[in-house]
């Protein structure tokens, strides 16, 4: 206890209830392209709607990456995706909403932190708004302003004639080109009929979206002409509470975002997201207390569109509420944008995959037990080994190459020579497992059959395994292998080809009519002799490993003496005997005594424990023996003697 000066009560907490934690095993990594999403960044997504919602649905390109991660999320719900791009090809989608200047400077915005770091002081040349992530599918967007109560309705100028059955409008001693933008709405004819303004050709003509129905007008005044999404908010926007009692006045607007193409929501036009009542100025909340200008509620509550700069036109953007009036400015119109530019950047390099691998290559930062490869290719699969050899607490999972194992027929047996040739450009490590075809799927997204990787799922029976009994226990076999949602695979192998591939490390995998398609084989690319050459084996230890050497944290800043090493061994061995009990291990031992924390080591500040396990081994191979015997012999006489 501390050194007390003058008598008094000193109360002192002493911890020893410390033990060993569980640890997560079942938390799978992958990078590769998506159409959308944030890009380098890791994401954790829980169900595959999860990963449609942040990434996009699949095409052509990012099918295999989109496909593995979904194979995955079948059987778990812990993935952390990285989206990768070419950064030399993608463009972050952008337009200016006045003057219909688009983006020409290829600017590429690849998450929330790039424009926190780089961007949130706004953009020169690409106008008021920016797509939230690079990539063509932000070209389906628009985006409409409705600044001012003005913008909201107002009463055109002149008169119009409306005729039956047409989308030609003409004026008289209208201003069309000033008051008037395209998808507005005129209230037309007698009974008020509403119109969307289609284009504007000049201040006395323009053309409907579709033709006026009803009697023909001659000559209307006093035409109403509305917001063509008033009908999504209350009331026009007007002056927030909070700038009224600052002395301010109109500094409201309401944002809308739509689906222009479709390709989000699958209908044109969609409305996707909206703001209402957003202030100019730069200090005003809402009444609950939060942010409500419009720069900083759009970049924080919306999922399509970054802001770049301040509307043209609107009066005062951007400045504190104090005694300022927002007003009209000269935009007494709504304000809309079109997005253009963005691009996908074609096929994503290996080298920008391999940055975007890079994301779990610390520990500390991220916690993750499987890597998934995606599309299999050797330069790819080599680093994400190296990165699984480095962190030594989680297993790379491999699949073939797609010429490999897709109409690889010029021989019979050339999947079996071509996938060994593959698995030979790969290192010994007991850390990477690598599987044998492709899996043939419908992709429901764009009504196509594709054959697909298979790694997703081989992480994904880990996962299961895990949920259902412990890592320790094979992934493999009838019990706990099944392959899910699959129509068939790219090749089945026969026994003599899966016997080639099992001694060189590679797990076929393997469809048995009536019995369904299985994982069968549990190797790791482990080319020595050994118990780890098992994935259960590998994964028991690094369970083990990372479970242990969490709690032995709390060790470290102690006294090496006799007491520490004691509250070391009562730690770990309950911890092991639990793993005994569930089938992990046959026996374990735990030194850490005065044997091997001699006084050298404790003068070097050293703390030694060793772990002596007996790891329980998966059944690869049955031997069943059936006997016949004479009538009259004894069954004590013969049993163990063939």
């Amino acid at each position: 206890m501390a050194f007390q000066i003058s008598p008094g009560v000193n109360v002192s907490e002493i911890d020893l209830s410390t033990i060993v934690p569980a640890v997560s095993t079942t938390t799978g990594g992958i990078a590769g392209p998506f159409r959308w999403g944030p890009a380098q960044k890791r994401v954790l997504i829980d169900t595959e709607d999860s990963l449609v919602l942040q990434f996009g649905k699949p095409d052509a390109n990012t099918a295999d990456t989109f496909f593995t991660a979904a194979s995955f999320l079948g059987y778990g719900n812990q993935l952390f995706v990285v989206r990768v791009i070419n950064e030399a090809g993608s463009t972050t989608n952008a337009r200016n909403a006045t003057t219909n200047a688009a983006n020409t400077t290829n600017t590429v915005i690849k998450n929330d932190d790039d424009y926190d770091l780089n961007y949130s002081s706004g953009i020169s040349g690409v106008g008021n708004w920016v797509a939230k992530y690079p990539g063509e599918l932000g070209n389906s967007l628009r985006i409409s302003v409705c600044p001012t109560a003005n913008a909201w309705s107002s009463t055109l100028t002149g008169t119009l004639a409306f005729t039956n059955n047409s989308t030609t409008v003409t004026g008289s001693s209208t201003t069309f080109n000033n008051q008037v933008r395209v998808g507005d709405i005129l209230l037309a004819g007698p009974d008020r009929y509403e119109v969307k303004v289609a284009s504007v050709a000049n201040n006395t003509s323009l053309t409907l979206q579709s033709r006026y129905i009803g009697n023909t007008v001659a000559s209307q005044s006093s035409v109403n002409r509305r917001w063509e999404f008033y009908n999504f908010f209350d009331a026009a926007p007007g002056t927030s509470e909070y700038v009224s009692k600052q002395g301010g006045s109109g500094d409201e607007m309401h944002i809308v975002v739509a689906d222009e193409d479709g390709l989000w929501s699958g209908r044109a036009n969609t409305v996707i997201e909206r703001f209402a009542g957003v202030s100019k100025a730069k200090d005003a909340l809402t009444q609950d207390g939060a942010a409500n200008y419009y720069k900083e509620v759009i970049n924080q509550r919306s999922q399509y569109v970054w802001w770049t700069s301040h509307l043209t036109g609107v009066t005062n953007a951007g400045s504190s509420a104090s005694g300022v009036s927002f007003g009209a400015g000269t935009q007494s119109r709504p304000i809309n944008a079109s997005f253009v530019l963005g691009r996908d950047g074609g096929t994503v390099r290996t080298a920008d995959s391999l940055i975007g691998y890079d994301k779990f290559k610390n520990p500390e930062e991220v916690d993750v037990s499987l890597l998934l490869c995606g599309q299999g290719s050797a330069p790819k699969a080599l680093h994400i080994i190296n990165i699984a050899e480095s962190r030594k607490d989680c297993i790379a999972v491999i699949s073939p190459r797609r010429q490999d194992v897709v109409n690889n027929s010029s021989y019979v047996g050339k999947e079996v020579d071509d996938l060994i040739g593959y698995r030979n450009q790969l290192p010994s490590s007991s850390y990477a497992v690598l599987d044998s075809a492709k899996k043939y799927i419908y992709d429901k997204y764009n009504d196509v059959y594709r054959y697909v990787p298979l790694n997703g799922d081989t992480a994904g029976l880990m996962v299961r395994t895990d949920n259902e009994r412990d890592p320790w226990f094979s992934p493999a076999g009838f019990n706990r292998g099944q392959i899910k949602n699959i129509i068939k695979l790219s090749w089945n192998p026969t026994k003599a080809q899966r016997d080639q591939l099992y001694k060189n490390g590679i797990n076929p995998v393997v469809t048995f009519p009536g019995q369904g398609t299985v994982l069968f084989g549990d190797k790791t690319l482990l080319a020595k002799p050994s118990a780890f050459d098992r994935i259960n084996v590998r994964r028991l230890f690094i369970t083990l490993e990372k479970a242990i050497s969490t709690a032995a944290k709390f060790t470290l800043f102690e006294f090496n003496d006799e007491f520490t090493r004691a509250q070391f061994r009562n730690l770990v061995e309950p911890f092991l005997r639990d793993v005994q009990g569930r089938r992990g291990i046959y026996d374990f031992r735990v030194v850490c005594d005065e044997s091997n924390n001699t006084p050298e080591v404790i003068d070097r500040n050293e703390f030694v424990g060793d772990i002596y396990v007996k790891p329980a081994r998966s059944i690869n191979f049955i031997q069943l023996n059936f006997v016949a015997v004479r009538t009259g012999v004894e069954f004590t006489e013969i049993v163990g003697q063939f």
